[in-house]
């Protein structure tokens, strides 16, 4: 029962916050954003958690799913759900082309998808005939209205958002109890020695990289169509790469939920507190809070949780 109470916790908040905040356009808004961050988050830890690999540059995924659903909402008449699957299979598919730097590892790995995230935004900005360049593109769909429910509004972007989220926990949770993940842990231990009983790595890696690449585009591609305007220097911007590392590092991105707590606290923070206290420069608070937060947890917020848990039948004991 303890074991679902972080859960359970989450998602009374989720539940709790439009009938709180419903009527509050900038609290709902900044929750939308804040769970956007999340599933970049989420889709962050799978990679650095059960693939192994650092990445800085889920910017590239994020951005080029957001375009690839603009362009093909606007251009091509594809109905906006059926764009979103678009924009994250386009994500997928441009990681293939970052296949070659899971020979690397470390820090070079980390660089090399950084290198990557640059190229596609100068190929965003050059392709204005495809893409509007620097001037934007713009006037493509929002989110439809299904059911009776606009997935425009913000409580209706909200909705689907916290679905979106949830859902691809249970995918990270599924995969992380599959054989593939039992194979994954094995190989974050000894790689060679996996390797010796017939763990393809590469193989197992490259999977990681394209499920990764598919959350974060499709992410990507429901931002897009929420706030309805793009441009290379925002959907490729490095934010899309440093704030899901900080936020899945705050809350654990060893676990599920926490870089999903993670991710909203610290947009939060940034938005509200951060902004208020430093209008320039309010990122060194958050490098601020990240290091406290190593120091004190170096597991992350879950982490803490999660240790302060199993430690107290003994000081009951």
């Amino acid at each position: 029962m303890m074991r679902n109470l972080p859960a359970a916790a989450l998602l009374v908040a989720a539940l709790a916050i439009p009938l709180v905040f419903g009527g509050n356009g900038y609290i709902m808004g900044l929750m939308v954003s804040g769970l956007i961050v999340a599933g970049v988050a989420l889709a962050w830890a799978l990679l650095g958690n059960l693939g192994g690999m650092v990445s800085f540059g889920h910017a590239a995924f994020f951005g080029v799913g957001a375009y690839t659903s603009a362009i093909l909402s606007a251009k091509a008449g594809l109905p906006v759900p059926l764009s979103l699957l678009a924009g994250a299979l386009g994500a997928a598919l441009c990681s293939l082309v970052m296949l070659p730097a899971l020979r690397l590892s470390g820090p070079y790995f980390a660089l090399a998808i950084l290198a990557y995230a640059h190229i596609f935004k100068i190929l965003a900005t050059e392709l204005s005939s495809i893409t509007g360049g620097s001037a934007g593109f713009q006037r493509f769909p929002t989110l439809p209205t299904i059911a009776g429910i606009d997935f425009s509004s913000r409580t209706g972007s909200y909705a689907l958002l916290v679905v979106m989220v949830a859902l691809c926990a249970l995918v990270y949770r599924a995969v992380k109890r599959s054989h593939v993940g039992t194979a994954l842990r094995a190989m974050a231990e000894s790689e060679d020695a996996t390797r010796v009983v017939g763990v393809n790595a590469t193989l197992l890696k490259s999977w990681m990289l394209l499920l990764s690449a598919f959350i974060t585009g499709l992410f990507g591609a429901m931002n897009a169509h929420i706030i309805n305007f793009l441009e290379p220097d925002y959907a490729f911007s490095g934010n899309w790469s440093v704030l899901p590392i900080i936020a899945a590092i705050f809350g654990g991105y060893r676990t599920i939920l926490g870089p999903v707590a993670g991710a909203v606290l610290i947009y939060l923070f940034d938005q509200i507190i951060a902004k208020e206290l430093l209008p320039v420069g309010h990122q060194i608070l958050l490098g601020l809070l990240l290091a406290g937060m190593i120091l004190v947890a170096p597991n992350g917020l879950f982490g803490l949780f999660q240790t302060r848990r199993k430690g107290a039948p003994h000081a009951a004991a």
